[in-house]
């Protein structure tokens, strides 16, 4: 079911991660990125990308990097997108824990996710039950389409 993920992966997410992106509630990117600028964001530059794959059909994906370089390059950071139809499903908890996994398999010591969005209540839950805890506050450093500027948490799990 978790599989990397390959570019025609990708197209057949694309309507998925355009609207997520063009939301503006969750993630720090152009909203008006194309699918060749998010390919090359989400594919090319991390280690690689996963996807969750149910009968033919990408439900969700993840990409996995290092976040950051030299000294602190043994820390991982992760990306998770998932399709409307399928949250509250478990798909981004199998994403998470397969993340860990291959971090693990990688040579990463801890995972950090670097702008959790303080409205993403979900999400900031579904990471808390499997390890991650609030290690910072930035405050107003989203703006969410709707309520402005809101906080973003940096969450952290040793592996």
């Amino acid at each position: 079911m978790i599989r990397e993920m390959t570019e025609s992966d990708f197209k057949q997410f694309w309507p998925c991660f355009e609207k997520v992106i063009q939301a503006k509630e969750t993630y720090a990117f152009e909203p008006d990125m194309s699918s060749d600028e998010a390919y090359q964001l989400w594919c090319k530059t991390p280690i690689k990308a996963f996807v969750y794959e149910d009968n033919g059909e990408v439900l969700g994906t993840y990409y996995i990097k290092a976040n950051a370089q030299g000294p602190s390059s043994h820390i991982s950071n992760c990306g998770y997108m998932v399709s409307e139809n399928t949250r509250g499903k478990g798909v981004a908890r199998k994403l998470c824990e397969h993340s860990q996994l291959i971090a693990i398999e990688y040579g990463f010591k801890a995972m950090q996710f670097n702008s959790v969005v303080s409205t993403n209540e979900v999400a900031i839950r579904l990471w808390q039950k499997l390890g991650f805890n609030i290690i910072g506050t930035i405050p107003k450093a989203y703006q969410h389409a709707t309520l402005g500027y809101v906080d973003s948490y940096i969450m952290f799990k040793h592996l």
